[in-house]
């Protein structure tokens, strides 16, 4: 597992929630300095502490482990298609023309 990415993947949506992490700690009912250590990717987080941070966030496991978890990747294409479907016509057509250009190479 990249601990790294996982650490800054907690970070970011700790950020995104106006959150310290003092705050964050807090709620998950984890240590300042364990949330720092995790964050920074020195500590892989065992899956109590995992899962405290996930629901303290508010946020999916998959969401934190996409680059680890084989169906992350569905599961989250699949809540971004739930969103796409949302969006008015004109921007739908134009998120389909960026990802076209984004992924014709990989043709």
């Amino acid at each position: 597992m990249d601990a790294q990415a996982v650490g800054q993947r907690i970070k970011a949506a700790r950020e995104a929630r106006g959150l310290t992490q003092e705050e964050l700690a807090a709620r998950a009912e984890l240590s300042a300095t364990h949330v720092s250590v995790i964050e920074r990717g020195l500590k892989v987080p065992n899956l109590d502490s995992f899962v405290a941070i996930a629901n303290a966030l508010g946020v999916s496991a998959d969401t934190l482990l996409i680059d680890v978890v084989d169906r992350a990747a569905e599961s989250t294409a699949c809540a971004l298609s739930g969103r796409i479907a949302k969006l008015p016509q004109r921007e739908k057509i134009k998120l389909l023309r960026v990802v076209e250009l984004l992924t014709e190479d990989q043709d």
